[in-house]
């Protein structure tokens, strides 16, 4: 038995090992300069080129219009999963909400028309929600960048199955005490809710944080750019004898890593708790 355990944890050890690995190794080649990076691949060995890389790489201004910073960037895809992640949690709830304590015909078909839109990813609607926004005058925005996507099934599905464990008994109470429906929601669901609204909230900002194609469409303006353009952007970068800034792009990959990670680790006993736990 102990031979057992031995051999699991061995499997686990170098399962984690080998998803380290690639991260490791940005973070290594992005202390060295894009020169040696070219010729001589990537890096397992710290460079002495860390500081300048990461320096320039948040405040260095560049671009077309040489005004876009990595700090820009970084502040864009914070503003844009957070935005995400909270807004999705919002319209979930209230959706989810409606569906399960208001009385009122076609509420399963409804949710099931909800549900369905899961088959239909970002790709195929996009060009209809591109041209919405242009009509409403709002490419080059966070409003345009966050609204469009916030409706979720994932959220709604999730928070309807969480609503409906919810004892009735507390539907009773609230009512016997004079509580209406927004009372009833606020100060009984949303406390009731706080760690599947953690899970629901990891999941929405790093869909938020990854976003590439959605920005891609609504910004121009490069002061709109977000980490996954700026690191795209890099790596187009190949006129002549220029070769892309290799360190850089890595460097930003590595800092395009720190939110998420974090969020996971703040958050991640509510995240397990949230989506586990069936006694409310």
């Amino acid at each position: 038995m102990q031979k057992i355990k031995l051999f699991d944890h061995l499997i686990l050890i170098l399962g984690t090992l080998f998803l380290c690995l690639p991260v490791f190794m940005a973070l290594m080649s992005s202390s060295h300069t894009a020169i040696d990076i070219h010729s001589n691949g990537l890096f397992l060995t710290p460079g002495s080129n860390a500081g300048p890389t990461y320096t320039k790489v948040l405040t260095a201004r560049g671009g077309f219009t040489g005004d876009v910073t990595g700090l820009r960037m970084l502040m864009n895809s914070m503003i844009m999963g957070i935005g995400f992640a909270v807004g999705k949690i919002v319209l979930s709830m209230m959706a989810a909400y409606a569906l399960v304590y208001f009385r009122f015909r076609f509420a399963t078909a409804i949710f099931w028309a909800i549900f369905t839109t899961l088959l239909l990813p970002l790709e195929v609607r996009i060009m209809p929600s591109y041209q919405v926004m242009s009509t409403l005058g709002l490419l080059n925005s966070y409003t345009g960048l966050i609204v469009p996507l916030l409706a979720s099934a994932t959220g709604t599905f999730f928070f309807r199955q969480f609503f409906k464990s919810v004892p009735d008994e507390l539907l009773e109470a609230a009512r016997i005490d004079g509580a209406g429906p927004v009372k009833f929601f606020i100060d009984i669901l949303v406390p009731l809710s706080r760690t599947m609204m953690a899970a629901i909230f990891i999941i929405m900002f790093i869909y938020g944080w990854n976003q590439y194609l959605w920005p891609l469409l609504m910004t121009t303006d490069e002061t709109f750019y977000t980490l996954m353009r700026g690191i795209k952007s890099i790596l187009q970068v190949w006129v002549g004898s220029q070769i892309p800034d290799y360190n850089e792009a890595f460097a930003l990959a590595v800092l395009a890593m720190i939110p998420p990670v974090a969020v996971v680790v703040i958050f991640q006993r509510m995240f397990i708790k949230g989506l586990t736990e069936s006694d409310k």
